[in-house]
């Protein structure tokens, strides 16, 4: 069978999912071009949680889940409350169960808040702005912009092996954001605001805006896209800042 030459010019270059990686870092601009043009979300989430068990794992072995769970009940309004025998018994559950619910929950927690950051964006993209935009190409963009958490998970690491043993703040463990400068006895939405005002999160809200942008150039500047992806975060952080001031 004689080969087609316009139909060999004219199928797709495979994917370079390591360089895609790299060009969010140096090149966000024509790395979100490429991906919006082939959205490939799988690599990007795949690691992410691959690091997840990585950390959680060297967290099961610097923690003390016990002495924490201490602290817990101590810092608990209904502490007081309790005898020492119900104070034990608590320590001993919390102590048990700790290490278990870090597998189970942290593990994949990276990979649903991508699946719901992507749906939330979706949404606000089509709806206010009409992007037009195929939610394929919005968990794209989403796991990619969450490349900055290679970065994130890294410091965790250095910050885990640097301090002694059981004193990292579970909160608050990468003080990258305003929750650095917040007194311990604050209350717990001001420390839940102040933590919300993270490098971090900032920085990942501009490399959706940007891809967004590349996903529909002629609808979409990138200032527009900043406000819509800033909007949807503003709505988050008071949501959870009012869950913590009920609560408290």
């Amino acid at each position: 069978m004689a080969l087609n030459p316009t139909a060999l010019a004219e199928s797709p270059a495979p994917v370079n999912h390591f360089a895609r990686l790299i060009g969010v870092f140096f090149d966000p601009k024509a790395t979100f071009a490429q991906i919006v043009a082939a959205p490939t979300w799988i690599f990007p989430t795949v690691l992410l949680v691959f690091l997840s068990a990585i950390a959680v794992t060297a967290l099961n072995q610097r923690m003390d889940w016990r002495q924490y769970a201490a602290q817990q009940i101590e810092k608990s309004s209904k502490g007081a409350d309790l005898s020492a025998e119900q104070k034990e018994q608590q320590i001993e559950a919390i102590a048990k169960f700790a290490p278990i619910s870090a597998y189970v929950f942290g593990i994949p927690a990276v990979a649903v808040i991508i699946l719901l950051i992507a749906v939330a964006m979706f949404g606000a993209f089509n709806l206010l702005a009409g992007a037009n935009v195929k939610f394929s190409t919005s968990m794209a963009i989403v796991s990619h912009a969450f490349s900055v958490t290679i970065v994130n998970t890294a410091i965790f690491l250095l910050v885990l092996f640097l301090k002694p043993r059981g004193t990292i703040d579970l909160e608050n463990p990468v003080a990258t954001n305003l929750g650095a400068f917040i007194p311990e006895d604050a209350p717990k939405w001001l420390m839940k605001l102040g933590i919300s005002f993270d490098i971090f999160s900032f920085w990942t809200m501009i490399l959706i805006a940007v891809g967004f942008a590349a996903a529909n150039p002629r609808k979409l500047k990138f200032s527009k896209a900043l406000g819509i992806t800033f909007a949807a975060w503003a709505l988050y952080v008071v949501v959870r800042v009012g869950v913590a001031w009920i609560f408290s």
